[in-house]
Formats: structure tokens, C-alpha cells, sequence
């Protein structure tokens, strides 16, 4: 089955599993406009909605990582698996060791993920991936909303919405990663 979203619609075609080896040949590598996700054997393609957002925020985060001396990076949609499921978050934190383990041909589960939310994500889908990340034991998610400049700041089960002087934390994944919500909107 390909599930693709196209704004807000999303349109099931073939109701039909596909294996992962397939998945990897047929949609892993395509540069078109979709992202493509391999979840429970079915295909998500998704409209890549992002504009330079993304990277302002991936830079930013970069560099506030690099000020505490953090050996890592955000990655930008690259590829992981949560609970079995073939997942691109729009950032992804991976310390150096996972980075080397990661080329190593090694599974890795990045422990802080960020999704930006733009207007073209739909609730459903965005909860579907949470339900991934808390699976797979991942500490910290941040759901980013640049339009109405909010961060819901997730460890485990708990949440907590940012807004104006509001710290949001990556504690304890990284030691110091405190950044109020409107430095992250500048």
C-alpha cells in the first residue's frame, strides 16, 4: 500500500505490503518532491513541505550544540528505524559514536528528535510517529511550530508547550541543551 499526503488529503493506493529490501530499491533513493517512509510494510510518501526552515533551525541547533561542546550533530531526514518502522525525522540528534556505528552499516536510534510542523503535516500521521519514537525508547521529541511560534517539549509521556521565555529542555540527552522559545524564533 502507498499512502502519499498531498496537502491535507491523503490518497491510499494498492492496499498491498511491500518488503523492506523492496522499499530500500524502489523508494529510498528518489529525489522528487515526497519524503517516503517505510511503516508496518506500507509506503508513506509525503509531500517534503519544508522550505529553508529546516536548515535555519538545523543550524541553529548545530551550532548552540557545538557552544556546549557536544560530540554530535543534527542530522536532516536522514534515515532510521523506530520500533521497526522506517522513519525521516526532520532533525535527528546523533553523537559522534552513533555517526561511526551508523556507516558501520549498525542500527542506531538517535535519543532527541525535532519535527518542524508546517501547515501540510496532519495530526494522525505526526502521532503515528510519535508512537514510533516512544517505542523505540526515544528520551526526547520537540514538535516545532514556526507559525505559531510554540515547541512541545516531550520526555517519555510527559509534555510541555513553550512559548515566549519558556525554557525548552533536551536534558538530560544533551547536559546544558536549555534554549528559551523565542531564541529559537529569531
Amino acid at each position: 500500500m502507498v499512502a502519499s499526503a498531498t496537502g491535507s488529503v491523503i490518497e491510499r493506493e494498492k492496499d498491498q505490503k511491500i518488503s523492506w529490501e523492496t522499499f530500500q530499491r524502489k523508494y529510498l533513493t528518489r529525489e522528487d518532491r515526497y519524503k517516503y517512509e517505510w511503516v508496518d510494510g506500507t509506503v508513506e510518501k509525503t509531500l517534503r513541505a519544508m522550505d529553508k526552515t529546516q536548515f535555519y533551525f538545523q543550524r541553529l541547533f548545530n551550532k548552540f550544540l557545538h557552544s556546549l561542546k557536544f560530540n554530535g550533530e543534527f542530522i536532516a531526514e536522514g534515515d532510521a528505524f523506530f520500533a521497526g518502522n522506517h522513519r525521516r525525522p526532520d532533525l535527528a540528534l546523533y553523537t559522534d559514536e552513533q555517526l561511526v556505528a551508523g556507516k558501520q552499516n549498525q542500527d542506531i536510534v538517535p535519543d532527541f528528535v525535532i519535527e518542524i510542523i508546517s501547515t501540510n503535516d496532519q495530526i494522525n500521521k505526526v502521532n503515528k510517529k510519535m508512537i514510533d519514537y516512544r517505542a523505540a525508547n526515544v528520551k526526547v521529541i520537540w514538535h516545532v511550530f514556526p507559525e505559531t511560534k510554540e515547541i512541545h517539549v516531550y520526555h517519555g509521556k510527559k509534555m510541555q508547550i513553550c512559548t515566549g521565555q519558556d525554557p525548552c529542555s533536551a536534558e538530560p540527552v544533551v547536559k546544558g541543551f536549555v534554549m528559551k522559545a523565542e531564541d529559537v524564533f529569531k
